[in-house]
């Protein structure tokens, strides 16, 4: 995962530790205050990045590693969970992942 952020990311916490969760999120986003909901109501520990609320220099580097590591299409919320990504808002996905990761 990109140090830059590593650095910007804060922590939720969760009883559920098993996946290593990421989040890209806009803090104005229905769906990312959605997802934001989800893990925490399935006490899922994770870390975000609001990255509107981001300096714009950092949040160019964070969207082009996003793009170069993932190739995808860059859409919020963007959950990095171990070497999977989901795009977009998708509990059903989210839900497919935690139980992957032995929750």
């Amino acid at each position: 995962m990109s140090e830059l952020i590593e650095k910007l990311a804060e922590t939720v916490e969760g009883s559920k530790k098993s996946r290593d969760i990421t989040i890209l999120t806009l803090s104005t986003c229905m769906w990312c205050k959605k997802c934001k909901a989800w893990l925490k109501d399935h006490d899922v520990k994770y870390r975000y990045v609001d990255v509107d609320k981001i300096d714009f220099k950092e949040k160019s580097k964070i969207i082009d590693y996003l793009r170069d590591t993932y190739q995808s299409r860059i859409s919020y919320p963007f959950m990095i969970c171990d070497d999977e990504f989901v795009v977009g808002y998708n509990p059903n996905r989210y839900e497919e992942l935690m139980k992957s990761g032995g929750n």
